[in-house]
């Protein structure tokens, strides 16, 4: 650190990864045209490091390297350093992260890319120690290898640059093919099927992602075909994270991710659109099985996001830190001793034989594998059998694990807090609202649906300018960086939630807009497909078209699935020609490796079919109304769109939006379902149970 409270570039930044570098004696620039034009002036390679502010092992290296005299020396000699925000612009790190798989096979972050001026990369890397060790080269070692690089074989160096451009730059040359069909759903089932952790749930060993798109394609997958394997693939993995160290059990919601098998070691950092899309999971599981734990683990996520994450304006912050104090997971973490000073002795010795602690720790160091003494809270065993076990009854053994969660949190509470990135992402928001809002609407939960509304009013107001374009990010009373197609695509996921939550057609309305605006400002109008970034964004080394779901759904994913259904809410057919051009584009590309893609194959399972467009046309205040509208949210019927025609609307608003549904009127004033599947109506129908039995109807091929 710098004592001498002299800053670099970084102080006037808002983004609070870049600000816990504005006092490092490197002398940091933010990406722009300053730092590249002095980077040409004095003739300097670019140190381009990409992070964000809850990431460990930025830290690790931030406090080891760029808070060091010596390397800050060696790096303003020879560099001009650039630090990026990974979550204000995902564009730059797209980019720079395939570099990186290019060059090493893998990658991650902290991200270190060196360049040319002209933003052409030719070395990178993630983690660098201070000094070499293990095998693994130093970054003092490393920028005196550059600077001789640079001075004697420059030529080398630039050709080099060019040469991996270029690679670069061919990668997204799509080869449009035929559209898909139920083979390829097969295939993305038989590929998660072989990865899939019969033991402990999840997929792959280690470490162990929710990636929560596997089990909403996999519940898809299981209603369409009634394949038990699926759904019990879906269960076991829930049912292993709820019990496992990924879930924190004290204050709830959900760690990154698992460094074990088990689910027992967490990275302990929490990510909003994790806590968004593992409710999502946990939600449409409940729907599927009834399943009260799944509700219930949906529900405690909700009451983490909605205490430790709302900002007093709605909006929902990023992320929470892995590490307080300088340690990561000493937040999280308790030695027996702590219990045993917090509860009485009949207590503790009951949270020591739920929650597996023990003396030495339940939990290895992984530098040294030696156990750590301190314990991570995690169930070995269901409610129910830990019941028998202790010959307590199941609800009053519910009763005493609420009463001491209650204690250890409050204890807990006192304790130095991790870091809390607050700004607000438009995207992020985006995922938060469409699980807040479906979760309002199945769980008949108003305080949901008041967050979700609050949150969207935020972003409508905050963060979409007065052309109607979205920004990226908000902080401190500013809303900056124009959005990228995620913003675009999940803040219309959340839309489309919160009207079929609520049936206000002014949020049917927005998504539509938004859609329009998407189409226009990220479509490729020669092949198609959504670019990440808008025609008129910043140039960079190329314009890259995302379609891996990784941690989260890529922007066509959801997009796609988005398109499908506002067609369906309006009967625009230009919308599904875009959804079929849209799965085209990448059909080549997810024919080998769906897996790749579960959050596409959602989409496509609506493509499939059966799809259903559902219209129950009656008067919102009427009993019978609401029991049909009731009757079908309590429903697992993933592939349908849903339209409420208020009938004491004189003319109904929805029929501004849809051309088709104005036909469709309550039958002799009583509550009247219109079902039609992959556009083949069925008979009106007052009754519910013949509603739900069209519904779960397949259609003639």
């Amino acid at each position: 650190m710098n004592d001498n409270g002299v800053t670099n570039k970084l102080a006037s930044e808002k983004s609070p990864y870049l600000l816990q570098h504005a006092k490092n004696p490197v002398d940091w620039y933010p990406w722009g045209h300053e730092a590249f034009n002095k980077a040409k002036e004095e003739n300097k390679p670019i140190f381009l490091s990409i992070g964000y502010s809850t990431c460990h092992w930025c830290h690790v290296m931030a406090h080891e390297s760029f808070e060091n005299p010596e390397v800050a020396e060696l790096m303003n000699d020879v560099f001009v350093s650039i630090k990026v925000d990974r979550e204000e612009r995902p564009d730059i790190d797209n980019i720079y992260m395939t570099v990186c798989q290019m060059m090493t096979g893998g990658g991650g972050w902290p991200l270190t890319i060196l360049m040319t001026p002209d933003k052409k990369p030719f070395f990178a890397g993630t983690y660098f120690p201070k000094t070499s060790r293990f095998g693994r080269i130093g970054l003092i070692d490393l920028i005196k290898r550059i600077k001789d690089l640079w001075i004697n074989q420059k030529a080398e160096l630039l050709d080099s640059a060019e040469k991996l451009t270029l690679s670069l730059q061919s990668l997204d040359q799509e080869s449009p093919g035929l559209s898909f069909d139920e083979n390829l759903l097969k295939k993305t089932y038989n590929q998660l099927n072989m990865q899939f952790d019969a033991k402990n749930g999840g997929f792959r060993e280690r470490p162990k992602f929710p990636t929560p798109h596997n089990l909403l394609f996999l519940l898809r997958f299981w209603k369409r075909t009634g394949l038990k394997e699926a759904l019990e693939m879906v269960e076991k993995t829930l049912l292993s994270m709820r019990k496992g160290g990924i879930y924190d059990h004290i204050g709830f919601g959900i760690h990154r991710y698992s460094t074990d098998s088990i689910w027992l070691v967490p990275h302990f950092e929490k990510m909003l659109y994790d806590q968004a899309l593992v409710s999502l999971a946990y939600l449409e599981a409940y729907q599927a099985t009834k399943n009260t734990l799944y509700s219930k683990t949906a529900q405690e996520i909700f009451t983490y996001v909605l205490r430790d994450m709302t900002s007093e304006n709605g909006g929902f912050y990023s992320a929470e830190d892995a590490d307080s104090e300088g340690e990561e997971g000493k937040f999280y973490v308790w030695s027996k001793k702590e219990i045993e000073d917090i509860l009485n002795k009949e207590d503790s010795e009951l949270v020591v034989k739920i929650f597996n602690i023990q003396e030495s720790g339940n939990f290895l160091e992984e530098s040294t594998q030696k156990m750590t003494g301190k314990n991570i809270l995690h169930f070995q065993k269901s409610i129910s059998e830990l019941s028998k076990d202790l010959g307590i009854a199941e609800q009053e053994l519910r009763i005493k694990i609420e009463e001491i969660r209650e204690k250890l949190f409050s204890v807990r509470e006192k304790r130095v807090h991790p870091h809390k990135d607050d700004k607000i992402l438009t995207d992020w928001n985006g995922l938060m609202i469409a699980s807040l809002a479906k979760s309002a609407k199945v769980l008949c939960e108003s305080l949901y649906l008041e967050a979700a509304k609050k949150a969207t009013n935020f972003i409508l107001k905050e963060m979409r300018k007065s052309d109607g374009r979205l920004l990226h990010r908000y902080r401190e009373g500013e809303a900056e960086i124009d959005g990228y197609l995620t913003d675009y695509a999940f803040l219309i996921w959340g839309l489309i939630e919160l009207y079929e939550a609520t049936f206000e057609i002014k949020y049917l309305r927005t998504a539509i807009e938004l859609n329009k605006l998407q189409i226009e400002l990220f479509w490729d109008k020669n092949v198609g497909g959504f670019y990440f970034t808008p025609y008129d964004g910043e140039e960079l080394l190329t314009r890259q078209k995302e379609i891996y779901d990784g941690a989260i759904p890529s922007g066509n994913s959801v997009a796609m699935l988005n398109l499908l259904r506002l067609s369906y809410f309006t009967g625009d057919s230009e919308l599904e020609e875009k959804a079929d051009i849209l799965s085209r584009v990448f059909t080549e590309k997810l024919k080998s490796t769906p897996i790749a893609y579960t959050q596409f194959m959602v989409a496509a399972d609506f493509v499939v079919g059966p799809s259903y467009s559902l219209v129950v046309a009656g008067n919102s205040l009427s009993q019978d109304t609401n029991e049909m509208i009731q009757a079908i949210n309590s429903k697992y019927i993933p592939n349908k769109v849903f339209i409420h025609r208020r009938v004491e609307q004189d003319p109904p608003c929805i029929d501004d939006l849809s051309n088709f549904v104005q036909f469709f009127d309550d039958l002799d004033g009583k509550a009247t379902a219109y079902v039609c599947i992959n556009k083949t109506c069925k008979p009106p129908t007052h009754d519910i149970d013949k509603m739900l039995e069209y519904l779960n109807s397949k259609w003639e091929h």
